[in-house]
């Protein structure tokens, strides 16, 4: 499966973003889609997961109830919602793809390209 990664985009402190993570080559209902952020020079760190029966959405504590996290498999598109961004909120964002969510960056074989966020104060 390959993967696209859109949405980001410099914004101020307290606005919204959503990204989009669009599948290609194969369905995406095969796969949990997982959102991970990276700052350069810094290891890579999960932001939230859904998984492709679309019964689990899990968040990173630093993220829970300002992101949200939504897939339409239909449109092979899986979401991420920000809510309230904040500066720290502020690096290159990559969805990656699955059988199962996992918190472990080492476990995903797909990865989109990254889509960066700004956030100003």
């Amino acid at each position: 499966v390959q993967l696209q990664a859109f949405g980001g985009g410099l914004v101020q402190a307290g606005d919204s973003l959503r990204l989009s993570c669009v599948a290609s080559g194969r369905p995406l209902d095969y796969f949990s889609i997982a959102w991970f952020r990276q700052v350069p020079g810094k290891e890579r760190e999960w932001v939230s997961c859904i998984d492709r029966s679309k019964s689990g959405a899990y968040y990173a504590d630093s993220v829970k109830g300002r992101f949200t996290i939504s897939r339409d498999n239909a449109q092979n598109t899986v979401y991420l919602q920000m809510n309230s961004l904040i500066p720290g909120d502020t690096t290159i964002y990559y969805c990656a793809a699955d059988n199962v969510c996992n918190l472990n960056d080492q476990l995903y074989r797909n990865w989109g390209q990254g889509t960066e966020v700004t956030v100003s104060s």
